[in-house]
């Protein structure tokens, strides 16, 4: 009689497993769908970022007199920069909670990160900023610089916007936690001639650009 009463008490455990084993397969289904069915209904779409002008006023490279590191240079740059971003969903808001923008050569940062005020975009809004961007005696490393000093020869100079920065979506009343945000715009200058050397004097702007945006 023991043993049959061990017998019934094991089938009732695993009876009791299955029917939870089945009931978080069930939860776990109807959470899948309703995800799927809010993500077919909102369709998120990543914020659309675009440079619409850059403007350099300073582009100087010197010798580093630093007895430490005498084979760099020394670059200084200021650029003002004009950034517009929309939100293309229509049903999403978004909360930029932070953004750096700073400038780059080839993949080396040559400004200092200035920070822009924090701001929601609602559905279909354009938010626009104009920041100035400035790195003085930024050290430069000799094959950047004679990369530099060849395309001002050529008379064209290719840098980076770049924008690092902190967003949250909100749906109604609900909010999200924080996700990183990483735009990079490129930025197109040209002059009429090359001079030989950096020089803020005389590169203009081509065109308005798209950002890579990521997040």
């Amino acid at each position: 009689m023991g043993k049959d009463c061990g017998n019934h008490g094991d089938d009732h455990l695993r009876h009791g497993c299955r029917r939870l084993l089945a009931f978080l397969l069930a939860l776990a289904l109807i959470v899948a769908v309703i995800t799927l069915i809010v993500y077919l209904v909102l369709r998120p779409t990543h914020p659309r970022f675009f440079l619409q002008d850059a403007s350099l006023r300073q582009l100087d490279l010197s010798a580093n007199t630093s007895s430490t590191t005498p084979s760099t240079s020394l670059l200084s740059t200021v650029l003002q920069v004009t950034v517009a971003s929309r939100n293309p969903n229509d049903r999403i808001g978004v909360y930029y909670d932070r953004l750096d923008v700073y400038a780059s050569y080839k993949y080396q940062q040559i400004t200092v990160a200035a920070s822009l005020p924090a701001v929601y975009q609602g559905h279909g809004d354009v938010g626009v900023w104009s920041p100035v961007l400035s790195g003085p005696n930024v050290p430069f490393a000799p094959y950047l610089a004679a990369a530099l000093q060849d395309d001002c020869k050529a008379g064209y100079l290719i840098l980076q916007v770049k924008i690092d920065g902190r967003v949250r979506w909100k749906v109604g009343s609900w909010i999200s936690g924080h996700y990183h945000l990483f735009v990079t715009c490129p930025a197109f200058l040209v002059t009429g001639g090359g001079n030989g050397a950096p020089g803020a004097g005389g590169f203009k702007f081509q065109t308005t650009t798209y950002c890579h945006v990521e997040v």
